[in-house]
């Protein structure tokens, strides 16, 4: 579990303290798929976590109106490795995604991802937006899948955001 159960995330979407906004931004590091042809994005991703993913991911949450940050942690969302966070939203993936399949030649494959997003928060569902997308910093591969020769590529036993060496936390 992350810094957040679900009832102490619940208790941050609460009106906001400051201004009585009940708008909140919530920022996590959630999963994602992404179809990909020649090492590049080549469709619409998809957003594969379900609530309990998203709270663990949570690292920031603050008031859309007036900015008031209620919950802020600077430790990675995947292992709790203290102050990782920003050097895992400035760094790029360690798992590149090939061209190619190795095995067939395959040049249409699927990445799952872990990725920073943004949602507005206005008490019912809300869709994220990615902050970072395929390439970009912050932006960290766990698998790469063929849809003939199944997984090709995955992080290793580090984490998969920060690097830090095991034990890497079980996810919800």
């Amino acid at each position: 579990m992350g810094h957040l159960d679900e009832a102490a995330f619940a208790a941050q979407l609460a009106p906001c303290t400051g201004c009585g906004g009940g708008r909140h931004e919530l920022y996590s590091v959630i999963d994602q798929w992404v179809p990909v042809m020649l090492a590049e994005a080549a469709g619409d991703p998809r957003w594969i976590h379900d609530g309990e993913k998203f709270i663990d991911g949570t690292y920031r949450i603050e008031c859309a109106d007036c900015h008031r940050v209620g919950f802020r942690s600077e430790d990675c969302p995947r292992c709790h490795a203290a102050g990782a966070l920003p050097a895992a939203l400035a760094t790029g993936s360690r798992l590149h995604v090939p061209r190619k399949c190795p095995t067939c030649g395959e040049n249409q494959l699927a990445v799952t991802a872990l990725v920073p997003s943004k949602t507005v928060h206005t008490g019912g569902p809300a869709r994220p937006k990615p902050i970072a997308e395929l390439g970009d910093d912050g932006f960290h591969v766990l698998s790469v899948v063929c849809d003939t020769c199944g997984v090709i590529a995955e992080v290793g036993d580090d984490c998969p955001l920060c690097g830090a060496a095991g034990p890497i936390r079980p996810r919800p």
